[in-house]
């Protein structure tokens, strides 16, 4: 396994299951091959159209990974809401993602529904006044850059 530092998008309100990584993965790829593809019609050099093949096969089986990865996140969602939404909402790690050095996401950037949006049914789901996030315990001070 690799431990180089790779971008991780972040989202208000919400902890990114990894899906979401295989969703943005087989897209590149779909690019790259039709680029390719693109390539080889203005070009009529045939190893762009390997390549174009090479990289179709590729996400065929981005896809199905894809595919295991949401079928494994809805299984959570049934069997275990309260888990579901403790990933969901960056509390822990979604399961089958590493849990060695899991930093809850910070939710204090996070916008109240009622007071910030407006949304007058969101009453009940007030945020403000809230302590600290737990990545700001954990981390030492709120995030600098964009919101986790």
């Amino acid at each position: 396994m690799s431990t180089e530092a790779v971008w991780v998008r972040g989202v208000k309100g919400i902890q990114l299951h990894h899906v979401t990584d295989l969703q943005d993965a087989g897209r590149f790829l779909g690019n790259a091959a039709m680029a390719l593809r693109a390539a080889h019609v203005r070009t009529g050099a045939d190893h762009y159209a390997g390549v174009a093949a090479e990289l179709k096969a590729l996400v065929t089986r981005v896809r199905e990974l894809e595919d295991e990865a949401r079928s494994a996140m809805r299984e959570l969602h049934s069997a275990d809401p309260e888990r579901f939404a403790r990933c969901r909402d960056g509390h822990e790690p979604w399961p089958g993602e590493i849990e060695a050095g899991f930093i809850p996401r910070h939710t204090c950037k996070d916008e109240c529904l009622y007071h910030d949006r407006g949304v007058l049914e969101a009453i009940m789901q007030c945020i403000c006044g809230r302590p600290a996030c737990q990545a700001c315990e954990i981390d030492g001070g709120r995030p600098d850059g964009p919101s986790f």
